[in-house]
């Protein structure tokens, strides 16, 4: 993104998981770690209690309860919360993260995050980063009982949280949310392609794309107080 784009721009909207957060705790948790816990819990073998989870993960790719903590806990008979707990010492921001929400603090921009995660998850992911208190509004979809994918939600957080669509930023790895997002009118859109070191870049499909977040790192601004 252009720097001189940022004179435009009042508002932004941010992705967490695989946009600010390393993917790799979410993808080991999912692929790994429950499968491992259901098959102990059900006295399944590896590859069965493997096939049962990812299954039923994919059955559910692009609705709410794809990220419902709650839901994935009735359907596998297991505390999914509690069990994420055990490998949180994987949770951790993508580098310098706390650089670029220090900067928009500093250019007093407006920064909202919107994530599709459960509260739990996203209490679980505040408590391991340093994140918080760089957001003005911190938003989860299941607060609106629809996901990202759905283009109802983006009315739904500008009528609690006033922002301008034709001055508004969306970084996401969620490329459906990118293209729910425009539909709605938010005029800046940005997908981050690095989600993790440890998995291959997502393929931005058309739109603006960044690695690191020292390619699109705001400048000094003329409203921005100097020290």
């Amino acid at each position: 993104m252009h720097p001189d784009r940022w004179q435009e721009i009042d508002t932004i909207l941010l992705d967490m998981d695989g946009t600010l957060l390393d993917l790799h705790f979410d993808w080991t948790f999912w692929m790994d770690y429950l499968p491992k816990a259901y098959a102990e819990h059900h006295q399944l073998s590896l590859a069965d209690a493997q096939h049962t989870v990812r299954t039923a993960i994919t059955e559910q790719t692009g609705t709410l309860n794809w990220y419902c903590l709650d839901y994935w806990s009735e359907r596998f008979e297991l505390s999914v919360a509690d069990l994420k707990h055990d490998i949180k010492h994987l949770i951790r921001a993508h580098p310098d993260v706390l650089v670029f929400l220090d900067a928009l603090k500093k250019n007093h921009k407006q920064v909202i995050m919107v994530t599709n995660a459960h509260r739990d998850a996203l209490a679980l992911k505040l408590e391991m980063t340093q994140i918080a208190p760089y957001f003005d509004h911190m938003i989860s979809a299941h607060d609106y009982r629809c996901p990202k994918e759905d283009p109802s939600l983006w009315s739904k957080i500008q009528q609690d949280f006033p922002f301008d669509p034709e001055r508004t930023l969306l970084i996401d790895d969620n490329i459906r949310a990118l293209q729910t997002a425009e539909t709605f009118g938010i005029k800046y859109l940005l997908a981050a392609i690095h989600v993790s070191p440890h998995l291959d870049k997502i393929d931005p499909q058309g739109y603006d794309f960044f690695e690191f977040y020292t390619e699109i790192m705001p400048p000094l601004l003329d409203n921005q107080v100097k020290t």
